[in-house]
């Protein structure tokens, strides 16, 4: 896994082929010089919807063959990118674990959920601010924190 986040070229249209650059919006590395001749060297525009991003935890993902740019993000773009690349109901899983940080109200109900659909656990340990152990023991109880 990598530390930065990648602008990418989709390879074709079929199957995962990273969030589309246009979804996530303006981000401050796309006016670096680096990302500028980038584009040019690709001959295609930020808003084209064959430019990719995905955070670096997805890098492992992008197709062999695709070109591609390392960019550093700041923690809200790279968050945005995140949102923006999940499915709807991790989507609002993840608002719920935000949401967490502020409330410990049915706490173990709400990280088995988040671990059912499909959210890492890293990725709920970073949202709801829970420790890891703690994390451990919810998705080991079944009927606890209602």
């Amino acid at each position: 896994m990598t530390d930065d986040a990648y602008l990418f070229l989709a390879v074709t249209t079929a199957g995962w082929q990273g969030t589309p650059l246009a979804l996530v919006g303006e981000l401050e590395c796309l006016d670096t010089p680096a990302v500028r001749a980038w584009f040019t060297a690709q001959g295609v525009s930020p808003a084209s919807p064959a430019v990719r991003v995905v955070p670096p935890e997805q890098t492992g993902m992008i197709p062999e063959q695709a070109e591609r740019l390392p960019v550093p993000l700041s923690e809200d773009e790279l968050e945005r990118v995140r949102r923006t690349a999940a499915t709807d109901g991790v989507a609002s899983v993840e608002e719920d674990l935000l949401a967490f940080r502020d409330s410990k109200d049915n706490r173990d109900a709400l990280l088995r959920r988040a671990l059912a659909a499909g959210v890492p656990a890293h990725r709920i340990v970073e949202l709801s601010g829970v420790d890891p152990t703690t994390l451990s023991s919810a998705s080991g109880s079944s009927a606890s924190g209602s």
